[in-house]
């Protein structure tokens, strides 16, 4: 990989020297402006506008225009004798926890390769003190004509560097969250825990640029004189006004894409609150277990207490008859009494 910078890491007193090497590269398709007419190519000339003549690349330099609108010409060799400490050199201020970084400070991403034989130790003992640590290293450099923030970390056995931005050039997130009060009930979180748990991890390797694909299909057709590929129809769903149900959905759908069973991918409803209306009567429909055993154990009480309240009803009037029937027996046999 080619180098865009030469310098030295400052580590205290220790000096390593390193080259400056991209760690990322675009795979985005670039396009050329035309003529729609003709299909002719569209060039930007670069003009001088004193002389009103094109002029070559090695003719361009930099200058600052004045608020005045006079232009101050700047060379290289001004811009690389700055009295400033990290012209060329990378120097730490600070071993700070990664968490303390904030994620919209990050900039773009550079590789520190070791410049030479002599650089190898100290790059190392680097290397494994910020891994021992489990720390990153908070450094100030210049690069294409402006001083910069940095953040050094182990990346397999290479240091990296993140370029950040000033802590001023972020901006606050004012006015941006909902103004009005909301609400979040406790279910509602439960299944967007479920929905996150779901959807899972995801291996970064799987990911590509659907987008690019599809276009360079379209550069291929089109080269080729052959038809363009027919985009897919949108998906035509229902527009779901309840969160709940949307989050449910939404669950449901992302168990199904993972190939796990239809059961299994059922999210459980919740509990309804009571309120104080009556449940509707069910006009159709099979009752539930619950209340068929229910129904048929109240069937059976009722039929045991009539029957038991006609055989006591039975057993009373045998007794009664047969105390009568005692009461007519005593009186046949008492006997008279004979006068003299």
């Amino acid at each position: 990989m080619r180098s865009i910078w030469n310098g030295a890491i400052s580590f205290g007193l220790v000096s390593i020297p390193i080259k400056l090497v991209n760690a990322t590269e675009s795979h985005s398709i670039s396009f050329r402006q035309i003529h729609t007419e003709d299909g002719g190519r569209i060039r930007y000339r670069k003009v001088c506008e004193l002389e009103d003549r094109e002029v070559t690349q090695g003719e361009i330099g930099k200058g600052y225009e004045d608020a005045d609108g006079t232009i101050i010409p700047i060379t290289e060799e001004d811009l690389s004798s700055l009295p400033i400490p990290t012209a060329k050199t990378i120097e730490i201020v600070a071993f700070v926890p990664a968490d303390r970084i904030d994620p919209l400070q990050m900039d773009a991403a550079y590789y520190l390769q070791a410049s030479g034989a002599p650089a190898a130790k100290p790059y190392t003992l680097l290397r494994e003190a910020l891994k021992r640590s489990n720390k990153v290293a908070i450094a100030k450099f210049a690069l294409r004509g402006r001083e910069r923030l940095g953040m050094l970390r182990v990346v397999g056995e290479a240091i990296a560097m993140h370029g950040l931005l000033w802590p001023d050039e972020v901006r606050a997130p004012e006015g941006l969250a909902p103004d009005t009060d909301v609400t979040v009930r406790d279910q509602e979180l439960d299944l967007a825990d479920a929905l996150m748990d779901t959807l899972g991890e995801v291996d970064l390797e799987d990911l590509h640029d659907e987008y690019r694909e599809a276009v360079e299909e379209v550069i291929a057709a089109k080269a080729a004189g052959e038809a363009l590929p027919q985009a897919p129809e949108p998906a035509t769903g229902g527009k779901v006004l309840d969160l709940m149900a949307a989050l449910e959905s939404s669950v449901r759908a992302a168990r199904e894409s993972r190939g796990e069973d239809a059961e299994h991918a059922e999210v459980k409803s919740l509990p309804q609150r009571k309120t104080a209306r009556a449940a509707p009567k069910q006009t159709g429909g099979k009752k539930s277990t619950s209340t068929a055993k229910k129904t048929a154990a109240a069937k059976k009480t009722t039929a045991a207490k009539k029957s038991t309240a006609k055989s006591g009803q039975g057993t009373t009037k045998k007794t009664a008859s047969k105390s009568t029937a005692k009461k007519t027996t005593a009186k046949k046999s008492t006997p008279r009494k004979r006068s003299a």
